[in-house]
C-alpha cells in the first residue's frame, strides 16, 4: 500500500511539474518572440479576463471524464450561449438596466444559473436515467440548445449595451486581479477541495476508476452522475455570464472552437478519458498555458484556422500520451 501511495504521488507530481514547466516555457517563448510587452500589466490582465470562460468549461469536461463510463460533456458552450441569450431576452422585461443596473446584473446572473441548472439536469437525466452514452447525449443536447438559441434570437446577436455592474464584473480588477478571474480561481479551489476531501469526490473517483466497486459501495451511481452533469451545466452558465459581461453581447455561435479547447484542457491536465483520475489545479494550469499560447498567436497575427489546427494536433498528442501507463514505465508492473 505504501508503495502504491508513493507511486501515485510521483505520478501526480510529474503531471503538476510538467504543467508548471509548460507554463514557464510558453511564457519565456512568448517574451522572446513578442517582447516584454507580453508581460505588461495590461496584457496579463487581458489574458486573465479570458481564462475563466475556458477554464470553467474545462472543469465541466474534467468532472464528466472523472465520472467514467466514457463521460464527457460536449454541450458546455451551447449551454453558456443559451444562458446568456435567455437572460438577455427576459431580464429587460422585468428590470430596467438604466434605472436599476445592479439589480439587473444580479437578476441576469440568476437567470443564467437557472438555465445552466436545467440544461445540466437534462444532460444528467439522459445519461443516468435513460442510459444514453454521454458523448451521444451531450452532442444531441448541444445541438438542441444551439437550435433553441437560434430560434429565440432569430440567429442574430443581442447587444446588452453598457451596464456598469456587468461591465465591471467582466473587466474590472481589484488589487490588479480581474474580478471574473478571482471568481474562477475561487470556484476551481472549491471544486478541488470537494473532490479531495468530501464524500462526493471520493465516490466520483471510485465510480470512474471501478464501477463495480462503486456499485458494492452502496451509493447511487445514477444520482452521482446527475449531480456531476448538473454541476457541469452550472459551470457553463457562469461561463455564459462572464462572456456576456466581457463582450457586452450574446450570440448563439460564440466560441465554436471552445468544445475542442475544453476537451484539450482536460486531457492536457492529465484527466484520464477512461475516468477515475484528475486534479483541478492541473486543469487551471492547463488553461493558463493554452491562453498564453493563444495570446502569443495574437501577437504573431496567426489566423484562427491555424489555431484550431494546432489545438487539434495537441489534443491528439495528449490523448496518445494519456494511454501510456506511467506507473509501469517507472516502476515496472507489479
Amino acid at each position: 500500500m505504501l508503495k502504491g501511495l508513493l507511486v501515485g504521488n510521483v505520478v501526480v507530481d510529474r503531471q503538476l511539474n510538467f504543467l508548471v514547466s509548460v507554463n514557464v516555457l510558453v511564457l519565456v517563448a512568448a517574451v522572446a518572440i513578442a517582447g516584454t510587452s507580453f508581460v505588461n500589466v495590461y496584457n496579463l490582465q487581458s489574458m486573465a479576463v479570458q481564462i475563466p470562460e475556458l477554464g470553467l468549461l474545462g472543469i465541466g469536461v474534467a468532472l464528466a471524464m472523472i465520472a467514467g463510463n466514457g463521460g464527457i460533456d460536449l454541450s458546455g458552450i451551447a449551454v453558456a450561449n443559451l444562458s446568456g441569450i435567455v437572460a438577455a431576452l427576459l431580464v429587460p422585461m422585468w428590470v430596467s438596466a438604466d434605472d436599476s443596473p445592479l439589480i439587473f446584473a444580479f437578476v441576469f446572473g440568476g437567470v443564467c444559473l437557472c438555465i445552466g441548472i436545467v440544461c445540466g439536469l437534462i444532460n444528467g437525466l439522459l445519461i443516468s436515467r435513460a442510459g444514453l452514452t454521454p458523448i451521444i447525449a451531450t452532442l444531441g443536447t448541444s445541438m438542441a440548445y444551439s437550435g433553441i438559441s437560434v430560434v429565440v434570437s432569430n440567429g442574430s446577436g443581442i447587444r446588452l449595451g453598457y451596464i456598469e455592474p456587468l461591465d465591471d464584473f467582466g473587466h474590472m480588477a481589484v488589487l490588479g486581479v480581474p474580478i471574473c478571474f478571482a471568481l474562477f480561481i475561487a470556484i476551481a479551489a472549491a471544486i478541488g477541495v470537494a473532490l479531495r476531501f468530501t464524500p462526493f469526490g471520493v465516490r466520483l473517483y471510485l465510480l470512474g476508476s471501478n464501477a463495480k466497486a462503486a456499485r458494492y459501495a452502496g451509493f447511487s451511481q445514477s444520482g452521482l452522475q446527475l449531480v456531476t452533469y448538473t454541476i457541469s451545466g452550472i459551470l457553463a452558465s457562469i461561463a455564459g455570464l462572464i462572456i456576456a459581461a466581457r463582450i457586452s453581447s450574446v450570440k448563439w455561435d460564440y466560441g465554436t472552437s471552445y468544445v475542442l479547447i475544453a476537451i484539450l484542457i482536460a486531457v492536457m491536465a492529465g484527466v484520464r478519458p477512461s475516468g477515475g483520475y484528475g486534479r483541478i489545479v492541473c486543469v487551471v494550469l492547463s488553461t493558463t498555458a493554452l491562453q498564453m499560447l493563444s495570446s502569443m498567436f495574437n501577437f504573431l497575427d496567426i489566423s484562427n484556422f491555424f489555431r484550431d489546427f494546432a489545438w487539434g494536433l495537441l489534443l491528439l498528442a495528449f490523448l496518445q500520451i494519456s494511454r501510456i501507463d506511467l506507473r509501469s514505465r517507472l516502476f515496472g508492473k507489479s
